[in-house]
């Protein structure tokens, strides 16, 4: 494994352990078997370290996201674009998840501040849209915001419990990404049962 990448997996793991704050560069350095002066080579601080792993797990899929909500696309085909990229990306990036949930339970300033984070939890332009089909008689009145979140938590939450919808149901990774695939629809259907008049 190149030694970059390594120290990508070391300190990800660490920080899904112990959290950014309790988590030292010597203790990364050493869990990815390399020296001090290397680790800083690779990354001059903590900080970059961590915007890196961010970055790597978040990305340019968070970006496209982002597109989505604030696309000129009918409200029907945003919300179904959005719920099956938003779950292609977590198959993806299973560790996506646990990881964001860890940094905010322990530090969530060193989450929130962070720009690309603001692609996974930006909805002005698709509460906008909302209200508007509020008010042209097109869907039920809704809480835009509650609405929002309803879509997020039904997307995110069973890859924070992944491992026990595993366990319960003797699942391999294969059978779990098919079960979070069906998933798609049955969103999509529940959500859009609150819209309908």
């Amino acid at each position: 494994m190149e030694t970059k990448e390594r120290i990508i997996q070391s300190a990800t793991g660490l920080f899904l352990e112990k959290g950014y704050e309790r988590t030292s560069v010597r203790e990364i350095a050493k869990r990815a078997d390399i020296n001090l002066a290397l680790m800083n080579y690779y990354f001059r601080s903590k900080e970059i370290l961590f915007e890196n792993i961010v970055n790597l797990l978040i990305g340019k899929t968070s970006g496209a996201l982002k597109k989505i909500l604030d696309s000129d696309l009918i409200l029907e085909e945003k919300i179904w674009q959005y719920i099956c990229n938003y779950i292609d990306m977590l198959i993806q990036n299973p560790l996506l998840v646990s990881f964001i949930l860890a940094v905010l339970n322990r530090n969530p300033d060193q989450l929130t501040r962070l720009s690309v984070t603001d692609n996974l939890y930006n909805s002005e332009v698709f509460k906008k849209q909302l209200t508007m089909a509020f008010d042209e008689g097109k869907i039920k009145k809704t809480n835009p915001e509650q609405f929002y979140i309803n879509m997020l938590s039904m997307i995110a939450f069973p890859f924070a419990i992944k491992k026990i919808i595993m366990q319960r149901n003797n699942f391999t990774e294969k059978q779990f990404d098919v079960f979070i695939e069906s998933r798609k629809e049955i969103i999509y259907n529940t959500l859009m049962s609150e819209l309908k008049l």
